[in-house]
């Protein structure tokens, strides 16, 4: 039973200790793909100004050092392996000593093993299985089996299996596998690993992932069975909305890779590869997508075919379509896992049968179902949906052409249990016909999917309300980030729009450590960059034509400068810098004005705004400012100094441009809408401020203090509020429930963000079905100020990876309390303030090396004290460690 998405403390400690030791940012992974990882560690002290003065790391293979870092008097938190390159499929032990500033020693240890680092070798052949042309083995089907004309189109997943005798003990056994389409792996009967709708999206025609598992407890002497089932998924399942057909955007039929490699403890080594003595055959699931919903039959299940002394006699030989590893990389980030189970909340009889299950959260994953009492041949039906129209019945109309059906035919047994693997489904609501008998909520289990990037932050506070809207934007985070950031997991979309993840990134780099996620997307985004330029519409690109939209295709610099800052990791603009400047120059070329008029390809403007229409025109020409700043920085900290000026004097030129073409003598940026001024006010184009800062206050002010952002806007709306002046008007938005804002989905039952304000109002109902999504992320992009300026965790703007604090929480509204915690790159900041009877106190947890500068927010600086003693002073300067303080509230 998984248990949520917690955040973890760090250790309890007597002095300086690493703890979170990683390689390649992540904790023990086996498989990695490179040569020269990148060993990184986080810092707990109990003491004051505590830091680490100095840390050496040692490599071991097979109790031999193979390097040392020797003793290195730096501060810093990761350092690459600076030896001879690695060995492929090996096992490494690193060693990490820390000497705190006291001279103290502390020693820690992980491990890591590297994968195929090289194609040659893989001897691995591609399996697959004709369709066309061998339905020999197909089972009877039942003339009556329900499909849609589009599940019609799927077929029928493969078993593969592959026996083999080990003649020695098995000291180590690891198999690397991957698929064009999804597996599951099992050896001897267990399933291999937790990981799943393996191996993930990625541009199939470029990159391929593949994974590493560990299978040494599974095998034995003797015979041993590996085996495999194999479905469509992205890579020839239905993708999006190109549901005329069977989409095949990659290919037509789905193919599987495996290579297990057993060492023994004479130091010899047995290899099985997929290869044309594996067989294969269908079994009980009758068809399996992504979109469309899975169908399984009990009555055609194969028994124990994944054991030893399974008779498969009819299995047939599967189809050896020959080695090809060109594609292929080692996975680099965390794949997709289920992360917690939520028991139904309720159950309600709808007569013959049929039931509605709430499991009262919205979430992207699937259902586990217990049958009890079901006679051979019962068919149960699961349809799902994320809201119930007034009568109480599902609501799917904003599904589109998604069937999101699954379904399960008894084998007649007195308990048996059905949950699909290889399809995913966004819903709070699932409608089960034709189960036997009286369902119970102990028979309904939901279950959550979405890539397990590791927890980073947690934010609460005294009002509930507040509280809800953190939830919502977490399980947002949840339910979108499945395998690739997409804009919504329940109809048939489900794709990487590059907007919706710039502006969220910030929010949920606070909840997660979202780094490798977010640079493997990278990494396709710029396989997709066309040659000259430009950005496609979604990453991974398929569906859309479109190239280069204002604030979509900005995903190529604002996403690696983003993720720069939040974890100090370089090498993510070593790889991005050809698509940044790549993409700037397409934009300058297309404009030689510096006005963002061509080229802007489907140019969505600030998508779902309410009731205005922000010039297009003018949030063009901010997001090309935007994106010329960040590659000018993003050179300055590469080291190219040629670039950074030249693209430093760009952007200033761009800033001109933008105001003599946009700004009047009042400061009213053409179209005088919230987010036209809220851009150029975060983007520093206006060297005046004032008079933008009064506009947009006095906007928002003639609407009783109501929004009318959309996506480009949104994200800023808090934050420039609050840096001007005017938390009280931010508090007013956080806390507004009337149409439009957060809390009017929140009263009206929301459990996630919605992809627009008029999902659902009092006065139409819902919103139109062409697109209205009750899980999506881009509007809750707010979640940055809840953890930077309520929460008052943020960082000096020179500052990477949080190394020079900003404590600085903003307490307003109806909060009395709020505290924030967030796992930097060096170790756990937190913060925590409350008001009681007019005295303010505020806590700080400051990790080791770390600096901080805290603000105690309090008109009397005279009344502030730290510990019971006077600071006199409302700012002060610090090291490492835990601070209390009380002021005048």
């Amino acid at each position: 039973m998984t248990t949520g998405w917690l955040l973890t403390d760090p250790p309890t400690v007597e002095a300086l200790t690493p703890y979170d030791l990683r390689c390649e940012h992540r904790t023990t992974p086996l498989g990695i793909g490179t040569a020269k990882p990148r060993l990184s560690w986080r810092l707990a002290s109990p003491v004051r100004g505590d830091r680490q003065e100095a840390f050496r790391v040692r490599l071991l293979r097979d109790g031999v050092q193979v390097w040392d870092s020797g003793w290195r008097t730096e501060d810093q938190t990761y350092v690459d392996h600076g030896g001879a390159p690695l060995t492929s499929q090996t096992d490494y032990v690193w060693t990490l000593e820390v000497r705190d500033t006291g001279g103290h020693q502390t020693e820690v240890s992980a491990t890591f093993a590297t994968g195929l680092l090289n194609k040659e070798e893989w001897e691995a052949h591609w399996l697959e299985h004709d369709y066309d042309t061998d339905p020999k083995f197909e089972p009877p089907v039942d003339r009556a089996e329900p499909r849609s004309v589009r599940q019609a189109t799927i077929a029928p997943p493969r078993y593969y299996r592959r026996s083999f005798e080990l003649r020695q003990p098995v000291a180590r056994a690891r198999v690397y596998a991957t698929a064009h389409g999804l597996y599951q792996l099992s050896a001897n009967g267990q399933r291999v690993g937790a990981d799943e709708l393996t191996p993930g999206w990625t541009d199939y025609r470029e990159r391929l992932a593949y994974q590493t598992y560990d299978v040494t407890h599974l095998l034995r002497e003797g015979e041993n069975v590996i085996g495999a089932v194999l479905g469509e998924g992205w890579w020839s399942g239905y993708v999006g909305w190109d549901t005329r057909s069977h989409a095949h955007h990659y290919g037509k039929k789905p193919q599987l890779l495996a290579q297990l490699v057993v060492d023994h403890p004479d130091g010899s080594r047995t290899v099985v590869a997929t290869d044309a003595a594996w067989v294969e055959r269908p079994g009980p699931i009758r068809f399996a997508d992504l979109l469309m919903g899975e169908s399984y039959d009990a009555r055609l299940e194969l028994g124990d075919w994944s054991s030893p002394g399974y008779d498969a006699a009819d299995w047939a030989p599967a189809g050896d379509m020959g080695a090809d590893p060109s594609t292929l990389i080692a996975a680099t980030t965390e794949p997709v896992r289920v992360t917690e189970d939520l028991p139904a909340r309720e159950v309600t009889a709808r007569g013959n049968g049929r039931f509605i299950v709430d499991l009262g959260q919205n979430i992207a994953g699937r259902i586990r179902l217990r049958i009890r009492g079901a006679q051979a041949g019962d068919r149960i039906r699961l349809r799902h949906g994320e809201m119930l129209e007034s009568d109480g019945e599902l609501y799917t109309a904003n599904l589109r052409t998604a069937d999101a059906t699954d379904y399960f035919v008894s084998a007649g047994a007195a308990e048996e249990y059905f949950e699909p693997i290889f399809t995913v489904h966004g819903f709070r609501y699932v409608e089960i016909d034709g189960y036997p008998g009286e369902l119970t909520t102990e028979d309904v289990t939901g279950r959550a999917l979405h890539s397990d990037t590791p927890v980073a932050g947690r934010f609460e506070c005294s009002d509930p309300g507040v509280n809800q809207l953190l939830s919502n934007i977490r399980w947002g985070q949840r339910g979108n980030f499945v395998s690739v950031p997409t804009d919504c997991p329940q109809r048939d979309e489900r794709l990487g729009w590059t907007a919706d993840a710039q502006i969220f990134l910030p929010t949920a780099a606070y909840q997660a450590d979202v780094l490798t996620f977010f640079d493997n997307w990278l990494a396709d985004l710029a396989t997709a960059q066309t040659d000259d330029g430009a950005i496609p519409d979604v990453i991974p690109h398929v569906i859309t034509g479109r190239h280069g939209t204002p604030a979509w295709a900005d995903a190529a610099t604002i996403v690696p400068w983003t993720l720069y800052r939040m974890y100090g990791d370089d090498r993510v603009l070593r790889k991005a810098w050809p698509s940044m400047r790549r993409w700037v120059d397409y934009v300058h070329g297309a404009n030689p004005d510096l006005i963002w008029r061509n080229r802007t390809s489907g140019h969505y403007g600030d998508w779902l705004q309410v009731g205005v229409r922000t010039d297009r025109d003018v949030l063009a020409t901010a997001y090309f400012a935007r994106s010329v700043e960040f590659t000018a920085a993003a050179a300055r900290v590469l080291g190219l100094e040629e670039e950074a000026a030249a693209y430093g004097e760009l952007w200033e030129r761009i800033a001109e441009a933008f105001r003599k073409e946009f700004v009047d003598a009042e400061g009213k940026v053409r179209g005088d809408t919230q987010t036209g001024y809220l851009l150029p006010l975060a983007f520093g184009l206006l060297p005046e401020e004032d008079a933008a800062v009064k506009h947009l206050v006095a906007d928002l002010e003639q609407r009783d203090r109501s929004l009318t952002t959309g996506f480009a806007g949104v994200a800023l709306l808090c934050p420039i509020l609050t840096k001007y002046g005017h938390s009280d008007l931010a508090y007013d938005l956080l806390h507004d429930d009337r149409y439009p804002s957060w809390g009017y989905s929140i009263k009206h039952g929301a459990t996630t963000i919605w992809e627009r304000w008029d999902g659902w109002t009092e006065e139409n109902g819902f919103g139109p079905v062409a697109m209205n999504s009750f899980n999506h992320y881009s509007l809750g992009s707010v979640g940055e100020w809840l953890y930077a300026d309520v929460g008052g965790i943020s960082q000096a703007p020179e500052s990477v990876g949080f190394r020079d604090l900003v404590i600085r929480p903003r307490p307003g509204g109806r909060l009395t309390w709020a505290q924030g915690s967030y796992d930097t790159p060096t170790g756990r900041v937190s913060t925590r303030w409350e008001i009681t009877d007019g005295v303010l106190r505020l806590d700080v947890v400051v990790p080791p090396g770390a600096t901080a500068t805290i603000h105690v927010p309090t008109p009397d600086p005279d009344s502030v004290r730290e510990s019971g003693q006077p600071l006199g002073q409302q700012v002060c300067r610090v090291g490492s460690g835990t601070y209390s303080f009380t002021a005048t509230a």
